[in-house]
């Protein structure tokens, strides 16, 4: 019987995600199809109803729905918890369970990137919301004690330190100090909406000459494929890397945990590459 999977979100048509599950099944030979489901938010527990119902599979969830299915779910995984969010519902013989790939999806892009172990980067994250979130605590769970946090509105840091459930060595800073501190970091993630499509040229703060030449600098940003802020990092030396990998490996992840099977992450990123005319 052939199985259904989706992602579930609103809005939803702008989603990349049929594009490279329906290649990947086609690929590993998997008798499954996957679609959009424009959900609404006042209709999000009947959606999982009828999830239920239909016996669909699995499916991912995007904005505005990451928080708010949690309660729909049947269990939820230990990171998906802490982090307070799910992108990944797998249907287990009729139990909802819920996961979060998003943070793990950025350390797998990371560790190919750099190819070297993470555990003694000191990192840097800009941002406080719910992607800084993730990629925050799973940074940590993967053994990162070293993290500084930098935000424009400095409690939001410190309460996002505060609710880390790992043992972690962080400091909150606003954006002009960390911009002052910037030499301290081998590895610096840009988290925020600074720099997307359409406003480009926004940055959350200015690159100083103090950047080291073997950091690398990390936007999950990935429209445009190279923001204001990687631009500044690559006219300083440093390495770049952005948000691609992030969204290859969520999807790859989610489709693990789905199917059992690893698909071919070269071949998703070829297809967002060429989806965003890079």
């Amino acid at each position: 019987m052939r199985k259904l999977y989706g992602v579930m979100g609103d809005p939803i048509r702008h989603s990349m995600s049929p594009d490279i599950h329906n290649d990947a099944f086609r690929r590993m030979d998997i008798n499954a199809d996957y679609h959009l489901f424009h959900v609404l938010p006042d209709q999000l527990e009947n959606a999982v109803k009828g999830v239920r119902a239909l016996n669909i599979s699995g499916f991912n969830v995007t904005v505005p729905h990451k928080t708010k299915i949690m309660p729909f779910l049947d269990e939820i995984d230990e990171l998906a918890g802490a982090i307070g969010a799910v992108n990944t519902v797998v249907n287990r013989e009729g139990r909802l369970v819920g996961y979060n790939t998003d943070g793990p999806g950025f350390v797998r892009g990371i560790k190919e990137r750099l190819g070297t172990p993470l555990a003694n980067k000191k990192t840097l994250i800009i941002g406080a919301g719910g992607a800084a979130r993730g990629i925050y605590f799973s940074l940590v769970k993967e053994g990162i004690t070293q993290i500084d946090i930098c935000n424009r509105t400095l409690q939001n840091a410190k309460s996002l330190i505060e609710q880390c459930p790992y043992e972690t060595a962080s400091q909150a800073f606003g954006f002009e100090e960390a911009a002052e501190m910037i030499s301290q970091y081998d590895l610096i993630v840009q988290t925020t909406s600074a720099g997307m499509s359409p406003n480009v040229s926004e940055v959350p703060f200015e690159i100083s000459d103090r950047l080291q030449a073997s950091a690398l600098v990390s936007d999950i940003i990935y429209n445009p494929l190279e923001t204001g802020f990687l631009r500044q990092a690559k006219e300083k030396g440093a390495m770049t890397h952005n948000g691609i990998d992030m969204f290859v490996y969520q999807a790859a992840l989610a489709f693990e945990i789905w199917t059992g099977v690893t698909p071919d992450s070269t071949k998703m990123r070829q297809i967002v590459v060429n989806k965003l005319g890079g």
